[in-house]
């Protein structure tokens, strides 16, 4: 039985100390808040309650399996998953809407012909195969297995099996926006793709047409709510590993990784206290991670973190309404920037950052658990946002009118309901997870020489691993999911591990 220590208690961490105490280890988990969940908090305020992080669960197969390998009890009976139907309702920058279905393709196709047309929905049908091609051609080494050591074989090939013709192929393998444009033609359709990579702070014009996986995921495996928020999981998770007799310490900040004989040998604490252990798992930003010690952690060949690509934060603004939502409310709608070009610049700070319109996400979830009483409704509205420098109050007063006066296209009686808002800004993200400048990272994703992909969850001090968002499979709480499930292996079953059967 091996002592291991864990570093921070956001998802990945804890869905790795679960599995690892279920396979006999003594766990510990060192946590500098005084809560746990990392970037599922909540904020509770005149009854109404917000999640501060991911409103929704993608995939929820991976927290399924997490139950089901640790313990008897399933998912379902720890919380109350809702499947959201429609999936989303886009609104685009012509005004016309199209209320797209949960996990169906041809659903979606069916929608889409009716608000877009034939062409459009055709168009749509076939980027949809091809984006089907590239996740079957990743998913397991993007998502199922430890990165390989030759993961330049991912970096170097582009998965995506775009239309040729173009010339692009002959130069290089096109970006995202550059399939997306030439492929769906339609301006409507691009910016309902383009969405799904801007949610993640992705700008389509630099990023590989692989990345049509993201939105491909999402139709083919739909959205979930879980009852009471999201933060709600955070709560299954942590009981699970309480019983499974994980330790949790709050309040207590790593500040150092001991090493001894080479290899990490336990923890020292910010009041001194140092933690004996044979293992070391971290769930913190490279950002962190280097200040905990003063080993270089990877080689030159080694997947690192691209200094040119700063991941962007989240602006997000919590809204009070007073007044009951309308039967026909849409969980979640999309309300899409009238400058496409401008919204790309947004996340990643370039260009006309201070006078954008971002697309936006509004989440109208109707439960009773985030309200008063039956009388008013608590909606939350995101966007991806960019760190500039000094920011201040006003600039994040500026921000949340942005997004309010998006969010109107949909809640039209918004200003008229609204009690009061509150923002959340990406300085707020940064001191509420630790995360150097608030940054959110983005999943995976192969090609572009492997600017995309994320550390791998060994390091080169033995004894070091690297789970959740910052490392291999990257971001999003599936991700997150994943890489505990990884690095449990690789503890438990060695550096030969390649992931689930």
């Amino acid at each position: 039985m091996a002592r291991i220590a864990v570093i921070g208690a956001g998802m990945g961490a804890m869905a790795a100390a679960a599995r690892l105490a279920v396979a006999g280890h003594r766990v510990a988990v060192y946590e500098r808040t005084e809560t746990y969940g990392g970037a599922l908090g909540v904020l509770e305020r005149d009854g109404f309650r917000f999640d501060t992080g991911p409103g929704l669960l993608p995939l929820p197969a991976v927290y399924r399996d997490l139950f089901l390998k640790t313990g008897k009890q399933p998912l379902e009976d720890c919380v109350e998953l809702v499947e959201i139907d429609p999936a989303a309702r886009h609104v685009f920058a012509d005004g016309t809407t199209a209320d797209l279905p949960n996990a169906s393709r041809a659903g979606v196709v069916e929608a889409l012909r009716a608000s877009l047309g034939d062409a459009a929905a055709d168009r749509w049908d076939a980027f949809m195969n091809r984006a089907r091609d590239a996740w079957d051609r990743t998913r397991r080494p993007l998502l199922e297995e430890p990165l390989w050591p030759n993961w330049q074989v991912l970096a170097e090939r582009d998965p995506y099996p775009a239309l040729r013709g173009s010339g692009l192929f002959r130069r290089r393998p096109p970006t995202f926006a550059e399939a997306a444009g030439r492929e769906l033609a339609d301006p409507r359709l691009v910016a309902l793709v383009e969405s799904a990579l801007l949610a993640h702070g992705l700008d389509p014009r630099s990023t590989p047409a692989a990345a049509a996986v993201l939105p491909y995921l999402e139709q083919a495996f739909g959205t979930w709510y879980v009852k009471g928020g999201m933060r709600e999981l955070a709560r299954a998770v942590y009981e699970r590993c309480l019983a499974r007799r994980v330790e949790f310490h709050f309040g207590a900040e790593a500040v150092a990784v001991v090493e001894k004989d080479g290899r990490a040998a336990g923890l020292e604490l910010a009041d001194g206290t140092v933690v004996d252990a044979d293992e070391v798992v971290a769930g913190v930003d490279p950002a962190r991670l280097r200040t905990l010690t003063d080993r270089p952690l990877q080689r030159t060949e080694d997947v690192r973190p691209d200094p040119s690509r700063t991941p962007p934060s989240r602006c997000t603004v919590f809204l009070a309404l007073r007044g009951a939502p309308g039967r026909h409310t849409v969980h979640r709608t999309v309300v899409h920037a009238p400058d496409r070009r401008a919204d790309s610049d947004r996340p990643a700070g370039r260009g006309s950052v201070d006078v954008a319109r971002p697309t936006v996400t509004v989440l109208r979830p109707d439960d009773p658990a985030l309200r008063p009483d039956g009388e008013h409704e608590s909606v939350v509205v995101t966007a991806a946002a960019p760190w500039p420098s000094g920011q201040g109050p006003s600039a994040a007063a500026a921000e949340a009118e942005r997004l309010i006066e998006a969010a109107e296209s949909a809640v039209p009686d918004l200003r008229e309901r609204l009690l009061w808002h509150e923002v959340r800004t990406p300085a707020d993200v940064a001191a509420a997870t630790g995360a150097h400048h608030g940054a959110v990272p983005a999943p995976a994703l192969p090609a572009a020489d492997g600017r995309f992909l994320h550390p791998a969850n060994g390091t080169r001090m033995p004894g070091l691993h690297l789970v959740g968002g910052w490392a291999h499979p990257g971001g999003g709480l599936p991700h997150a999911g994943m890489s505990g499930a990884l690095v449990a292996g690789l503890l438990v079953e060695g550096p030969e591990f390649r992931g689930s059967q």
